[in-house]
């Protein structure tokens, strides 16, 4: 029974050294994936909401510690601990005072006309629940993004403008800190996403590794209308078998019953197109008396295009 102790003792030691020398961004490239992915997914859910076109964007990822990424924010800023049932941990988004004022004039229909507001104030009553939808659908979007590396949920705890009331650790703990920006009317504001390390270190050897997928949730139904709408879509093809370059006066000279002499055989193959794109090389014939084409080859783009450069 001893030995089996001191086995199991032994097991946790190389994640006790890793855990102590902390992440490495260098080392975790997924986490660029992953902030990407949750901008991407907050700039397709506000499309809905906001009257104009917003915009999120990674400006950055940094290691930093939690008390000195929120101590230059005080009264500047507003905040919500997020709970990772999953992970057993919290983590922080912040969003300074810009973006909250320009987020309100995005979704209360202004058109930038005015100029920002620039006024030291606490956030009102509406500010703070408009706040509190933005910060649903961010851990949403968020969620969405760790899909495919860690399947946990993100669950809204509190909403603080305090920042000396976020304690999630010790304040002199490490953390990963996303800054992303947001861009809209012509101005924009700050989305501060931090996450401790003591919540990232059991996914470093996930993160390690990019996985080259969409992290959007798929919706069935949004497939199904998609491929029914292009199985039902028209298109108008054209059939070229030769072309022949004369001359405008020789057109004017143009009589009825006039035989056009063209260098096709029959053996020639006819260029199918559509949208002025050849789609494909195809041999034409006659089919139930009817002008019938026949696919043949697939047109090579790149050749296509070079042999067009190369002929003038």
């Amino acid at each position: 029974m001893m030995e089996a102790l001191e086995i199991d003792q032994r097991k946790p030691l190389p994640n006790y050294l890793l855990d102590a020398a902390g992440i490495s961004i260098e080392r975790m490239p997924m986490l660029n994936v992953i902030f990407d992915r949750m901008a991407a997914s907050c700039t397709d859910s506000l499309q809905p909401m906001a009257g104009t076109p917003c915009y999120f964007s990674v400006n950055g990822i940094t290691n930093d510690r939690v008390g000195d990424i929120i101590k230059d924010y005080e009264a500047n800023a507003v905040a919500a601990v997020l709970y990772a049932e999953q992970w057993d941990s919290r983590i922080i988004i912040m969003l300074d005072r810009d973006f909250v004022f320009t987020m309100v004039e995005a979704m209360f229909g202004s058109d930038g006309a005015e100029p920002p507001l620039d006024v030291e104030r606490s956030f009102s009553n509406i500010e703070i629940r408009l706040v509190q939808a933005l910060f649903e659908r961010f851990a949403k979007a968020l969620q969405s993004a760790f899909a495919g590396t860690s399947n946990v949920t993100f669950r809204v705890e509190r909403v603080e403008t305090a920042m000396a009331s976020l304690a999630i650790g010790r304040s002199g703990n490490m953390s990963i800190c996303a800054n992303i920006m947001l861009q809209a009317l012509y101005r924009g504001g700050q989305m501060f996403l931090i996450i401790p390390h003591s919540a990232l270190n059991p996914l470093r050897q996930k993160l390690a590794t990019v996985v080259v997928s969409d992290g959007r949730a798929a919706d069935p139904r949004w497939r199904e209308q998609m491929e029914t709408e292009v199985h039902r879509t028209e298109v108008t093809l054209s059939a070229v078998l030769d072309e022949k370059m004369i001359s405008l006066g020789d057109v004017v000279k143009f009589q009825v019953g006039q035989v056009l002499e063209l260098e096709a055989t029959p053996r020639t193959l006819a260029r199918l197109e559509s949208n002025n794109q050849v789609l494909f090389w195809c041999q034409i014939g006659q089919l139930d008396g009817y002008y019938a084409m026949q696919v043949a080859d697939p047109v090579d783009q790149k050749r296509e295009f070079v042999d067009d450069i190369l002929s003038r």
